[in-house]
C-alpha cells in the first residue's frame, strides 16, 4: 500500500468532512463518510482487495453496471467491509443492497427520481446521487451529491469538461445537501479542495492506487 498517498487522501477527506459537518449538523444533515471508493468493473476488477484496506469510516460504492457476478462481488465487498466500520453502498440496485446488508445506495443522475421512494422504504439508508455541471442541484431525499468531474478524469468522465475548483464550489454551495468531489482527484491536488465546500473525496483509480495491494 502506498501509505504516503493514502495518508494524504484520508487526511484531506477528514478535514473536508469535519468542516462540512459544522454546517451540515446545524441544518439537520447526517454524518457522512469522508472518503468514497467508487468501483468500476474495468478499472477496479478486484475491488474487495482495496475495500479491505480502507480506513474505518470510509465507504465503498459498488457499481456493477449489469455485469455477471455482481452478487458475488457485492458479497465479497460486504465481507471485506462489514466488521471493519467501512460503509457499503450499491449503485442503483436496491434489491442487491438489501440482499447483502449494505448501508445504502448510490443513484446515477438518470435515476435520481428514485431517491424519494428509497428514502421512505429505507429511512436508515445512506442515499447519494451523481450530479454533473449544469444538472439539477435540488433533489429531495438525497443525503449527499457526488459532483464531477472536478479535474480532468478518466473512465466515463474522460470527455466531460472539468468543473475546476471555482465551478465545484459554486455547485457545492448552490445545493441543499452536502457535495462530494469526484474526478481526477489524487494525492497531489486533493489539498486544493480544502475550503471548496466539499464534504469529502470520491475516486476510482486514485483510491485503488493509494489503498490497494
Amino acid at each position: 500500500m502506498n501509505r504516503s498517498d493514502a495518508e494524504i487522501l484520508w487526511e484531506v477527506a477528514r478535514v473536508l468532512a469535519r468542516d462540512a459537518a459544522k454546517v451540515s449538523r446545524a441544518q439537520g444533515h447526517r454524518d457522512l463518510p469522508p472518503l468514497l471508493f467508487f468501483t468500476d468493473p474495468d478499472r477496479t476488477p478486484r475491488p474487495w482487495e482495496t475495500a479491505a484496506r480502507l480506513p474505518a469510516g470510509a465507504a465503498v460504492v459498488f457499481r456493477h453496471f449489469g455485469r455477471i457476478g455482481a452478487h458475488d462481488t457485492a458479497r465479497r465487498l460486504r465481507d471485506a467491509t462489514g466488521d471493519r466500520g467501512v460503509f457499503l453502498l450499491i449503485g442503483l440496485d436496491a434489491d442487491l443492497a438489501e440482499a447483502v446488508g449494505a448501508e445504502g445506495v448510490h443513484l446515477p443522475e438518470r435515476a435520481l427520481d428514485q431517491a424519494s421512494q428509497l428514502s421512505e422504504a429505507h429511512p436508515d439508508w445512506l442515499i447519494t446521487g451523481a450530479a454533473h455541471a449544469g444538472s439539477a442541484l435540488e433533489i429531495a431525499h438525497l443525503n449527499a451529491r457526488v459532483l464531477s468531474p472536478v479535474f480532468a478524469a478518466g473512465g466515463r468522465s474522460a470527455a466531460a469538461t472539468p468543473l475546476g475548483i471555482p465551478g465545484f464550489h459554486a455547485a457545492a454551495v448552490s445545493g441543499s445537501c452536502p457535495a462530494y468531489a469526484l474526478g481526477g482527484i489524487d494525492a497531489r491536488n486533493a489539498q486544493t479542495l480544502i475550503g471548496s465546500g466539499a464534504c469529502g473525496l470520491a475516486g476510482v483509480a486514485s483510491i485503488q492506487a493509494a489503498f490497494g495491494p
